[in-house]
């Protein structure tokens, strides 16, 4: 099953990372995205960090879908936040 849409948590400059959640049936699951995964995912323009919620909204059904096949995986450690990268993203 999918994990399916939570909150936002928004852009942490200092990680250089999109931070929002996701469920799990009832379980809270922490996500990021990092800024250079995001722009790979819009298709390679670089987004400004004042541009960075606007982008996630945009791509969000995208960065999601990433976020759950990740999630579904079997790579990640249970309670670790599922953490996208550019190199997680398909070219």
């Amino acid at each position: 099953m999918s994990l399916t849409r939570d909150r936002i948590l928004g852009y942490d400059s200092q990680r250089m990372a999109f931070g929002f959640t996701m469920r799990n049936d009832g379980e809270v699951v922490e996500c990021r995205i990092s800024a250079a995964a995001m722009d790979d995912v819009e298709g390679g323009a670089r987004g400004t960090r004042a541009d960075r919620e606007a982008q996630f909204l945009r791509l969000r059904e995208a960065i999601e879908s990433i976020a759950s096949a990740k999630f579904h995986s079997g790579t990640l450690i249970r309670g670790s936040a599922v953490r996208i990268f550019a190199k997680d993203i398909r070219k």
